[in-house]
């Protein structure tokens, strides 16, 4: 028996090539600072039918697609800050409308020019107006650059993207009727795609006003149910959505939108995210597999010029828009480079296309290298976003009005929002009592329990707090560090001591990876710990018993006096 029969003998041999596969690309790309979306598209090439020929399961492969685009879509709606939005107001959503309707005209005059029928070039034009949130996201945490102006304002207009994302989406699923039915027929299917459509709106709107934020408090007292929970509430609204005709991808996102609004979406969000991308791995290689090299190849000179319009005009898009809107080049100039780049939605969105059969694989597969070449190149250009702006700044001048009026005032107001002196860990008695004291010092306090009960009482006295888990990094991650000076952990410790699961280190470890400036303050009730959490980075150790008692002594001896 060849390797080749060996690994389609089972569906499982086969998976296990897939991984292996997908770990070795994944490592390759790690060593060029690639994300994983690239190395995931380079996968599913490979294990196409024009190199290594591993993909023959194709109904399992399509299942594990499936389920990964639900959950992608049920974590974009978890993510619909719609408030933020609101916040930055104008600038989001003309930035995010006009670099879609500008990116949207200009790549489909770029197709007709290049010979693509008016239907493929409506789908390729609407595609390259997609950037990577998910892609930018990071690369912004890493760079500590979310919560700064363009930060912001990149994520405002990348969210107004993802709702045009869904628009699009919704389009599709009521025109994807057979060619071969009546104008008649047609119009009483989108008909009945938009009735139920709004029937599912009505449901999730009941659900988020009162069954939401009750009935995921009762089962986030459990993490493992609520993970739970979270993946079968996505795959049953996807289900339902698919039967109603309104797509899988839409249901999902609805399932997103309808717990958006509960205190738990952080922490989902923060323990879905890997499983999100594990399962996306299958929906590249599906996509993969439905390619050939030989027509890859011909699509290459298409895919450059494409490409050089994403990479250069879709930033000067964004640059000129924000600069007559009274923002300074610089800033433009960082958040034009976030839309420098294609994302998933490009690829699932070409692919439902192919799928109603309105586009060929042969645009499928000239999208998919326009995501490769710039989502590959993008990296390093908001890597070195800074060195690029030095070197590019004389030329800039003329997209920034001389007097960039709007942009003082509102970073003025964008610093003050949603900064805090301190983050505190744990609502125990000993950690209410430390919120009592460090709030009537005047520090600007936000609080984070793991206890569901804890944070909805909380939340209802009026203070800021979330629900969270301090050993998960991801969560750390999402916590807004910038400006804090202590982070302080009040949480109970275990009777055995530290061990490396102890949630106080975890914590530790976890504001390191994020560069935490500020102080580390960590409670224990053992003199034997306090050497170590020093060791391990905690600038200050309390001993509760200890300093109480302290304290105490100390007061009897005024009192004696």
């Amino acid at each position: 028996m060849n390797i080749n029969d060996f690994i389609h003998a089972s569906p499982f041999y086969e998976l296990t090539a897939l991984l292996v596969l997908a770990a070795v690309v994944g490592f390759i790309g790690l060593l060029l600072r690639q994300p994983m979306i690239v190395s995931f598209i380079a996968v599913g090439v490979l294990a196409g039918p024009s190199a290594l020929e591993i993909v023959k399961s194709h109904e399992h492969i399509e299942l594990l697609a499936e389920l990964g685009i639900a959950i992608l879509l049920f974590l974009v709606g978890l993510k619909l800050d719609l408030k933020l939005i609101r916040t930055l107001g104008l600038v989001a959503l003309a930035t995010g409308l006009g670099q879609v309707l500008f990116t949207s005209i200009i790549g489909f005059l770029i197709g007709i020019a290049l010979g693509l029928d008016t239907i493929t070039a409506i789908y390729v034009a609407v595609a390259l107006t997609f950037s990577s949130t998910i892609i930018i996201v990071k690369l912004l945490s890493d760079k500590r650059e979310v919560d700064s102006l363009h930060g912001r304002i990149a994520i405002g207009f990348l969210i107004v993207q993802d709702l045009v994302v869904v628009l699009a989406m919704m389009a599709l699923s009521a025109v994807g009727v057979g060619g071969q039915e009546s104008d008649v027929s047609t119009i009483a299917h989108i008909g009945s795609v938009l009735f139920y459509g709004l029937v599912m709106l009505g449901f999730v709107l009941l659900f988020i006003r009162y069954l939401a934020t009750p009935l995921v408090s009762r089962i986030a007292h459990s993490q493992e149910l609520l993970i739970t929970f979270a993946i079968g509430w996505a795959a049953l609204l996807a289900a339902i959505g698919s039967q109603l005709g309104f797509s899988k991808e839409l249901g999902g996102l609805l399932a997103g939108i309808s717990l958006a609004s509960t205190p738990f979406r952080e922490a989902i969000v923060a323990r879905l995210s890997s499983l999100r991308d594990f399962l996306l791995l299958f929906f590249f290689i599906a996509l993969g597999s439905q390619l050939e090299l030989e027509l890859l190849g011909a699509q290459i000179g298409a895919a450059l010029i494409f490409s050089l319009f994403v990479l250069i005009g879709n930033p000067l898009i964004v640059m000129v828009i924000m600069g007559s809107m009274g923002y300074r080049k610089r800033t433009g100039f960082l958040a034009g480079l976030t839309v420098a780049q294609i994302s998933e939605f490009s690829l699932i969105f070409m692919a439902m296309g192919l799928s109603l059969g309105h586009v060929s694989a042969e645009s499928l597969g000239l999208v998919t290298l326009v995501g490769l070449i710039t989502i590959s190149l993008s990296v390093y250009m908001i890597t070195y976003s800074h060195t690029l702006y030095g070197k590019l700044k004389p030329a800039l001048g003329i997209l920034e009005r001389k007097k960039p009026y709007r942009e003082a005032k509102l970073e003025q107001g964008q610093e003050e929002k949603d900064s805090y002196d301190v983050i505190l860990f744990g609502l125990g008695r000993y950690g209410k009592a430390m919120t009592h004291y460090l709030t009537r010092a005047g520090f600007k306090l936000l609080a984070v329990d793991f206890n569901p009960d804890e944070v909805r009482k909380w939340r209802n006295d009026g203070h800021a707090v979330m629900y969270g888990d301090a050993t998960d990094s991801a969560f750390v991650s999402a916590l807004p560090l910038h400006g804090v000076k202590w982070v302080v952990s009040a949480m109970p410790q275990h009777e055995i001591g530290l061990t490396h699961e102890d949630p106080r280190l975890s914590l530790i470890e976890g504001l390191k990876q994020q560069d935490f400036e500020g102080d580390i303050a960590i409670s224990t009730q053992k003199l034997s710990d306090q050497e170590i959490l020093k060791a391990r980075g905690a600038s200050m150790v309390f001993l509760p018993f200890y300093d109480a008692a302290e304290q105490a002594v100390a007061r009897m001896k005024v009192e004696q006096k």
